[in-house]
């Protein structure tokens, strides 16, 4: 799946960008219900798959210590050249996290990455971010429902998200606005997954 990331980011093609834009609204009332709970600033905040890393600024402009991880150098090397104050990448595998470059987070996004790897990536990742995770943490999650769509990941339950994730509990599923995205992918039904590590 990175390769294909990694050409896409050559070839400009980023339509998750757009709707990402688009569904911002959204989106920041579900940042609004996950700090309403914490203190000030809110903590250490790890965007898993950042991409360009507009996610990782929105966190960060929020107050978290915000770090973006992603392996594709060029999508890094386009987040660092605009990121402000509070916004840190770096470049990894989030099926190989390390708490010795990374250190330890209250919380994680994952927005389109998890439902891109195969089982046994997934359980990787899960290990990884709670090796990383501080107690108390959670995870807000978008993935696509399982489909029959050429060409895309091919979407998750919540039984696959609750077997990688085992040690957390999932708190909330909730569907995805998907107002930017193209028609096709919005019969994907993406869901919001909100999880605590217990």
């Amino acid at each position: 799946m990175s390769v294909g990331y990694a050409v896409a980011y050559r070839l400009g093609i980023r339509p998750w960008e757009r709707a990402g834009s688009a569904a911002q609204a959204s989106f920041d009332a579900l940042l609004d219900r996950e700090e309403a709970e914490r203190p000030r600033p809110p903590g250490r905040a790890l965007d898993l798959g950042c991409g360009r890393g507009h996610n990782t600024v929105t966190l960060a402009g929020r107050g978290w210590d915000a770090v973006g991880v992603d392996n594709i150098q060029r999508a890094l090397d386009d987040a660092r050249a605009s990121a402000p104050a509070g916004a840190k990448f770096v470049q990894g595998d989030v099926t190989a996290l390390s708490t010795s470059t990374l250190g330890t987070f209250d919380f994680f996004l994952d927005v389109g990455c998890f439902h891109g790897l195969s089982k046994e990536q997934q359980a990787a990742e899960a290990r990884g971010v709670t090796s990383l995770a501080n107690p108390g943490a959670t995870l807000l999650m978008v993935a696509f429902s399982p489909h029959g769509l050429p060409l895309l990941p091919s979407g998750v339950t919540s039984e696959d998200v609750a077997t990688a994730y085992a040690g957390w509990a999932i708190e909330s599923v909730e569907p995805a606005d998907t107002t930017g995205m193209p028609k096709p992918l919005r019969r994907t039904a993406p869901q919001w997954y909100r999880l605590r590590l217990t």
